[in-house]
């Protein structure tokens, strides 16, 4: 069983059991880009749904359109929130026409059930019609970036939920390290004492800080144009049809929309998109620092660091026997610079609108989408994976740091900084330990004040050193 469907362009046969109409079959011809269809972003389809709600909401207050038809689209709506008609969102997220495929791609299929509902054919779209209708006082231009928006403040608190429990992770084992004692490095070479505890504690303490970040830019995103229509002047929209279909948006997402102050600047605007995009990059940055600081520190096990090890989750070689990679790790600096460089293609693609619109928000919708979704995975993955596993080498490290030349700067409030030199030049030189030339040879400390001096809580604690 078929219909036929017509626009300017033609008809087209369309087969009966599907809900989307003419617009979006073209649509789907026409973009075969990323082969990955809007439907792969769950909460883009429920804000678009979310959206044509409020709209139809509005127009029924209004006056603008018949309240029986408005009923049935809100009805149709309904069902596209609740995920009821996800496999009929089809078209390409990467498309031209400033993302007017996806709009026709909403309106035919709210259209449709909206006629099943009352009882008509789908494609009888005299009785409710996917642009006279569905779409009134609308316009891709308005539609299509309040949905992306809102899609972007439902799946953005996901990924600080991801954030904030691999915080929790570092806390934890950082409460766990806590008297690990171990060396700190700057330059790569040693340099004064620490806990592991710390460490750890301070990655924390920088994710951390990413959730606040992200919590500020997705503050930018809650600024919406609905209602300015084509170009911001609200054409073919009814009086107070902006103010009102915001204020029904809120009501039913509960987010706290605000509507630009000048719909004109805010439909050609993208600049809350290249904020969150600059924040991702951020926290994918400082993310490739933390997976590299893992890696050294696990590094070896017999020939380098070894101050940790990670979970061994699979054989890290076809040909060296018994050999096990930091794979987590390094999935995660991989998916961190997958990030960064779409933050490019965000940043090239807000700077490439002219005039009344940005025509790239499709592309900016798709790099920004698939940076927070595979980011989420990782986050996910670097604390179920890696972190929760993470033991110390708790002897090894306190006999690195007991070893080390790096511990003269202990003395050099007792010594000086130019005696202190000299006897980290004649260690470097001879081989010797600080304890060798300190205690047994030059007799500069006692054993007991040297026992003093080293004790776990003053290595840690440059404050009680005396």
């Amino acid at each position: 069983m078929s219909r036929t469907e017509q626009d300017f362009l033609g008809q087209r046969e369309i087969a009966d059991d599907i809900y989307y109409g003419v617009q979006t079959i073209r649509g789907k011809e026409n973009f075969h880009i990323t082969g990955i269809p809007m439907n792969q972003e769950p909460y883009f389809v429920k804000a678009l749904g979310y959206v044509k709600k409020a709209a139809a909401m509005a127009n029924r207050d209004l006056g603008a359109v018949d309240t029986k038809v408005a009923e049935a689209i809100i009805l149709g709506c309904d069902r596209v929130i609740a995920g009821d008609m996800m496999d009929q969102f089809v078209t390409d997220f990467i498309q031209g026409g400033a993302g007017t495929s996806t709009n026709m791609n909403a309106n035919e299929v709210i259209a449709n059930l909206a006629l099943e509902s009352l009882g008509f054919a789908k494609g009888d779209y005299q009785h409710v019609s996917p642009n006279d209708h569905v779409n009134y006082g609308q316009s891709t231009n308005d539609t299509y970036p309040t949905a992306f928006r809102l899609a972007l403040i439902l799946r953005l608190e996901s990924y600080m939920t991801a954030l904030r429990q691999l915080q929790e992770a570092f806390f934890t084992k950082g409460r766990e390290f806590e008297r690990v004692l171990k060396m700190g490095r700057t330059h790569l070479q040693d340099a004064v004492p620490m806990s592991l505890g710390a460490e750890f504690r301070g990655w924390g303490t920088t994710i951390g800080e990413e959730v606040d970040r992200i919590s500020e830019a997705r503050a930018l995103l809650r600024e919406i144009n609905l209602g300015a229509t084509a170009i911001g002047t609200s054409v073919t929209a009814a009086v107070g049809y902006p103010k009102l279909a915001v204020r029904h948006l809120s009501a039913l997402t509960g987010v706290d929309f605000i509507l630009a102050g000048d719909l004109v600047e805010a439909t050609s605007d993208t600049g809350a998109y290249v904020q969150l995009s600059g924040v991702l990059k951020r926290t994918a940055s400082k993310l490739t620092k933390i997976c590299n600081d893992i890696r050294l520190l696990a590094s070896g096990p017999r020939a380098g660091f070894n101050e940790i090890n990670l979970p061994q989750l699979q054989p890290g070689s076809s040909i060296m026997p018994g050999k096990v990679n930091p794979v987590i790790p390094e999935v995660v600096n991989q998916t961190s610079f997958l990030v960064i460089g779409l933050d490019t293609t965000v940043t090239l693609a807000a700077s490439a609108g002219q005039l009344q619109l940005n025509v790239m928000e499709p592309v900016i919708s798709f790099a920004l989408f698939f940076s927070i979704r595979t980011m989420e995975r990782a986050v996910n993955s670097l604390r179920e994976n890696c972190v929760l596993g993470i033991t110390a080498n708790d002897e090894h490290t306190r006999n690195m740091v007991l070893n080390s030349l790096g511990i003269v700067t202990v003395l050099k409030p007792l010594l000086g900084y130019k005696q202190c030199a000299e006897i980290a030049r004649e260690g470097y030189k001879s081989g010797k330990s600080l304890h060798q030339i300190v205690v047994v040879e030059r007799k500069l400390l006692t054993q007991e004040k040297w026992d003093e001096m080293f004790s776990f809580e003053r290595l840690i604690n440059p404050d009680l050193i005396g």
